[in-house]
């Protein structure tokens, strides 16, 4: 069984909506930026990368990263690994060539048996709402969040506020920072 890992940017109040900049609709975007910048805050994601035997995306971070990580020599890495789109109506032809194999997904089902079959971790980027849709059904394996002090009380959310069966997370490890950031790395134990 593969493990599903979500990892993302967060503020405090668990908001992952636009933390690269204002264009991507969020009037607070940029937020990443706003402490002052620490190698060490970020070290999660050269970490992270040892463990990414694939991707996955929603449609709309699909469309917003492809071809901007496509072109990024810091995302080189990322650019041989298999990549899923979950998505019932991207159409195959809208894919981004030239980064790899890329397989689209119809449907959370979909996700359930990707998750079956032999290999490593696969590693979710952005894509809020699939992140949600994947943790309601109780694919979500991990979270690795880098949390920022920040409140921004709008916009997208990590988590869902359905009502629904309580899920433990088990800490597997969290380190703070000098300029306020956390890393907090849960696996989902229930």
């Amino acid at each position: 069984m593969r493990d599903l890992v979500y990892t993302a940017f967060v503020s405090l109040d668990g908001v992952v909506d636009s933390p690269g900049g204002p264009s991507e609709g969020h009037r607070s975007g940029g937020w990443v930026a706003d402490p002052e910048f620490l190698p060490e805050a970020f070290s999660l994601k050269g970490e992270e990368l040892e463990d990414t035997t694939a991707l996955m995306f929603g449609r709309r971070s699909y469309e917003v990263f492809a071809p901007f990580w496509r072109d990024s020599e810091d995302h080189a890495a990322y650019k041989d690994l298999p990549k899923y789109v979950v998505s019932s109506t991207l159409p195959d032809d809208a894919l981004t060539e030239g980064w790899g194999t890329t397989t689209i997904l119809r449907s959370t089902e979909d996700v359930a048996e990707l998750k079956k079959s032999e290999g490593g971790a696969i590693f979710i980027h952005g894509s809020a709402e699939l992140a949600r849709r994947l943790s309601d059904a109780g694919l979500i394996d991990r979270y690795n969040l880098l949390v920022f002090p920040v409140l921004l009380g709008a916009g997208k959310s990590l988590f869902s506020r359905a009502d629904q069966d309580k899920k433990a997370l088990r800490l597997r490890t969290s380190e703070a920072y000098p300029n306020g950031v956390v890393k907090m790395i849960y696996d989902v134990v229930g």
